[in-house]
């Protein structure tokens, strides 16, 4: 592969707001434009990942891992990333509870390990089967 095809391929496209349903309902205050909020901030981390990564020659994320891998940093990035622009939502502070987030304050320490309360998140490349 070339390397500027491989340089674009480290820069990653915008998040557009418009490809978002806006009259999707979401619980617990969470909003399209949270998620949107979460999204860039993803990509903009990927991107800058990614050209370090090319700079010294390394394949990108994306590439080096198992799909499974990086699907789980995508669920893991966004758990965090969410609650940073929904101030109701916590990322689950118990070590793999689930779901991934919950309603801020509605457990000590915003930690519980099952709930029926909650978001879980998951990453996929595919649109079903999840």
């Amino acid at each position: 592969m070339s390397d500027n095809l491989e340089l674009t391929a480290c820069t990653p496209h915008l998040v557009h707001a418009e490809g978002f349903n806006p009259g999707t309902v979401l619980p617990y205050g969470l909003s399209v434009e949270h998620i949107h909020g979460a999204m860039s901030d993803f990509t903009s981390f990927l991107g800058f990942i990614n050209l370090q990564l090319h700079s010294r020659e390394i394949e990108r994320l994306e590439s080096m891992l198992m799909p499974a891998n990086f699907s789980s940093i995508v669920g893991e990035f966004m758990s965090s990333s969410i609650p940073k622009h929904c101030h109701t939502l916590a990322k689950n502070q118990y070590h793999n509870g689930h779901p991934d987030m919950i309603p801020k304050g509605r457990f000590p320490n915003d930690a519980v390990q099952h709930a029926d309360e909650g978001i879980e998140i998951k990453g996929s490349r595919y649109l079903r089967g999840w």
